[in-house]
């Protein structure tokens, strides 16, 4: 199966494909959609929509996945963010591809364990996991690579019928388990 992670931005957006067929997930295509240069918003919108349906129909994914837009300082930012987002999203659901949607801490999470980590954190984890020599000279497309990975694990997350409160509780309702 292939996922399609999308970093949303209205000045870079970040994308890449995955395949999960292996064991170990690649990397077929990933890049950024620079839009520093053009001035008109509604056009940057425009331009998100049409690199994400060429995408979507050049490498056919099955789910895309896509990070969350998050309150910081900047209300402003964080709309255009959501309008970034919300084209992305339709671009998708207009070729019948299953959307699904992250926030950053969870993204994090899933890669580094750590729901704080640093985006050269992330990057440095998605080399080693992934085997990549060489990794993007850009945060936002491995940000995308990212968010493509995370939803491969969650996806994929193992669910257990009972929740342990720690090791003791865990041994004591699996004696069965216990190696002498």
């Amino acid at each position: 199966m292939k996922i399609l992670g999308v970093d949303p931005g209205t000045n870079i957006l970040g994308y890449a494909i995955i395949d999960t067929s292996e064991k170990t997930p690649k990397i077929i295509v990933s890049g950024k959609l620079n839009m520093t240069k053009i001035d008109n918003p509604y056009s940057k919108l425009e331009k998100i929509l049409q690199k994400i349906t060429q995408i979507i129909t050049e490498y056919q994914p099955a789910e895309m996945s896509i990070e969350a837009p998050f309150y910081g300082q900047n209300v402003q930012s964080m709309l255009k963010l959501g309008r970034a987002q919300g084209v992305a999203i339709a671009a998708a659901m207009s070729k019948e591809v299953n959307v699904f949607e992250y926030s950053p801490r969870k993204i994090k999470q899933s890669i580094t364990g750590n729901g704080n980590a640093s985006k050269e954190q992330i990057a440095q984890m998605l080399k080693s996991i992934l085997f990549i020599k060489n990794l993007p000279d850009s945060l936002d497309e491995t940000d995308a690579i990212a968010v493509a990975l995370a939803h491969f694990y969650q996806r994929n997350k193992v669910s257990f019928k009972n929740s342990y409160s720690g090791w003791g509780d865990f041994i004591s309702q699996n004696k069965n388990r216990l190696k002498k």
